[in-house]
């Protein structure tokens, strides 16, 4: 329990028998319980879990058992590797089939969220990301600044350093898009996979239908946003050493950006169905309207090109429709920004 939450610790694990036994020794005592997910390893990641969970079902006995014979604290079961586990219950899960990233987390979400955990914490097995930060995580939600806390990698320059060159600009490009979708102007680093979400968060987005693959954290954002959620940045230091990642590259950047797009049109659709006359999904309209105008005078402007016809009249207009569409997206996302200023917490 930490400062009086209960603590619930995702671990969703595909092939990662080098370092998913790491994540789990070295989690925090004050983590309740850790759902350790593995999405149909085709390694020995199952077993290394399983022999943590039943070190820590171990574990919880003595205690008990302890607890009973006297107030003296409980010895900690050993690991096979000479490691302790510190009195977390370790819940093993196994995917029947490979679900993907987002499927391994969904499953985690539902079980964590119906168990009843204060907070939900995620972490990926392959040993990025820092267990003893996550105090910081958890911070923004106990002291009620945020209902999501999401680890943010390029706050400040050194971090950014640590980011591999081609993650860096996908990671960029992401971002600003993922603004736009979401709603939440201030975040960055939106594919950063070290989270923490409060129960009443989780029961609010329909977590059951969360995306099976890397694009359920831009999903999640359009979702926590529609529910009226405060999202928390945390800087968060970039760690990287031997994994690998295991993003497909050329299905993840078509598909997040329709889920991304769907997701935008999500979240105008609610805001114009709560108020009809909000200015930044008319804006929004106003700028598509314009902008398919500037594209039709565009088109019409190069057939003429081609029949040598094309007076300078019929190019002025073309690109004063472009400009103009431009500057009504500017001025839609500047009110939606302020709009959604409150719900963005930087730390």
């Amino acid at each position: 329990m930490y400062r009086g939450h209960t603590i619930g610790v995702i671990v969703p694990a595909y092939n990662e028998e080098s370092h998913v036994g790491g994540v789990l020794e070295t989690m925090p005592e004050f983590v309740d319980r850790i759902y350790a997910v593995d999405d149909r390893s085709t390694d020995d990641t199952w077993e290394i879990i399983r022999e943590y969970a039943a070190a820590s079902r171990r574990s919880t006995d003595e205690e008990r058992v302890d607890s009973a014979a006297d107030e003296r604290p409980a010895p900690y079961a050993s690991l096979p590797d000479g490691g302790t586990i510190e009195g977390t219950e370790i819940v093993a899960i196994r995917h029947e089939e490979n679900q993907g990233a987002g499927g391994a987390l969904r499953t985690g979400y539902v079980r964590a969220r119906d168990d009843g955990m204060d907070v939900v914490v995620t972490i990926d097995a392959d040993g990025q990301m820092d267990p003893d930060q996550l105090p910081k995580l958890l911070d923004p939600i106990v002291e009620g600044e945020a209902d999501y806390a999401k680890g943010n990698r390029l706050a400040d320059r050194e971090s950014r350093r640590e980011m591999p060159p081609f993650r860096l600009f996908g990671n960029w490009l992401l971002t600003q898009l993922t603004k736009i979708a979401s709603g939440y102007w201030t975040l960055q680093d939106p594919q950063n996979g070290y989270t923490a979400i409060t129960n009443e968060a989780l029961s609010a987005v329909d977590i059951e239908s969360l995306p099976d693959d890397h694009e359920y954290p831009n999903d999640l954002l359009v979702r926590l946003n529609v529910a009226g959620m405060r999202v928390a940045d945390v800087s968060m230091p970039a760690k990287y050493a031997d994994e690998e990642s295991t993003i497909d590259y050329k299905r993840f950047i078509p598909i997040t950006s329709v889920t991304l797009l769907h997701g935008f049109l999500r979240r105008m659709r609610v805001r114009l169905a709560d108020d009809r006359g909000d200015p930044a999904a008319l804006g929004y309209l106003i700028g598509v309207a314009s902008l398919a105008g500037a594209v039709a005078f565009a088109v019409a402007a190069g057939v003429n090109a081609i029949q040598d016809e094309t007076p300078l009249r019929e190019l002025f207009t073309t690109g004063l429709a472009f400009a103009a569409s431009a500057v009504v997206f500017l001025v839609a996302m500047g009110i939606d920004a302020a709009a959604n200023a409150g719900k963005g917490v930087r730390r």
